[in-house]
């Protein structure tokens, strides 16, 4: 059998396993579930308040889509970075590197984990939205495809980075809480936290440049009325930009991931992960 073919297939396989066993793990799950319903209380409280815009479009729904694209940023780039640095540090890099074109298969599982994950919370989000959130649902059926496809997408961009930039940490508690910072930053500048026409043109240029943008903008086309979309910048969703920015993000991403985990994975070796588990030993 072809060896890619295999690898995408393990992959495939890796992913879904790994997205049933963290089910079984209380630790892990609240690790993922504790921020869509941290959001969820937000976007309800501004809700029972009655709060709106100029225009009247009620806060708690922008509040709940807002934070829905930024839960799958921290998803797709901090836990993904976290977890390689982790897998890094314990010696499962060095296994995968093993295998023919396993590190092609270890990233294929990681995407496939995060975007299973990220469609389990943000039905934990979507659901009680619906029921609680004025403003906030879908106007027809095809909203929740486009829902849909837009978190599978987003988070195929988004894990490659997360990959990436966990295979420069070689210290998992410092590493990643320094990570946090430029994610912060990424998406502060990609209009999630704030309007995105307040800020410097050249702010929204670089914003618009990154996946960022066009996962929250996918997000909100499917989950906010028609109304809101002439408050984006071009005064429509644009969705055909969202599916094209996305997929290319997510290719370029996954081969981008390869070649920099291939790297990393060449100068890994057993005595290498022996120190490393002692040196974890001695923080711990």
């Amino acid at each position: 059998m072809n060896s890619t073919l295999n690898a995408l297939r393990a992959g495939l396989s890796r992913g879904w396993i790994e997205f049933t066993l963290s089910f079984r793990s209380a630790q892990e799950l609240f690790g993922y579930l504790y921020m869509p319903l941290l959001f969820l209380g937000m976007a309800i409280a501004f809700n029972s308040t009655g709060m709106a815009d100029d225009e009247g479009h009620p806060i708690g729904a922008v509040v709940l889509s807002g934070g829905a694209a930024f839960f799958l940023v921290m998803l797709g780039v901090t836990t993904v970075l976290q977890v390689l640095a982790n897998e890094r540090e314990d010696g499962t890099l060095l296994r995968a590197k093993a295998v023919p074109r396993g590190l092609l298969g270890y990233t294929v599982g990681k995407s496939v984990h995060v975007a299973a994950m990220s469609v389990t919370a943000m039905a934990l989000m979507v659901v009680p939205g619906l029921l609680f959130v004025d403003g906030f649902g879908f106007e027809r059926w095809t909203d929740a495809l486009i829902l849909l496809w837009v978190c599978v997408l987003g988070m195929l961009a988004l894990a490659p980075i997360g990959a990436i930039i966990g295979s420069f940490i070689t210290n998992p508690r410092m590493g990643v809480t320094l990570a946090v910072l430029p994610t912060i930053l990424i998406v502060m500048a990609s209009g999630l936290m704030f309007p995105f026409e307040f800020m410097p043109d050249w702010v929204q240029v670089v914003g618009q440049i990154l996946p960022v943008y066009w996962l929250g903008l996918g997000i909100r086309a499917a989950m906010l009325p028609d109304s809101y979309a002439a408050l984006e910048l071009a005064g429509s969703w644009q969705l055909p930009q969202v599916a094209g920015v996305l997929a290319v993000w997510a290719l370029v991403g996954l081969v981008a991931a390869q070649w920099v985990l291939r790297r990393m994975a060449r100068r890994e070796s057993g005595s290498r992960v022996q120190a490393a588990r002692e040196e974890a030993m001695k923080r711990a």
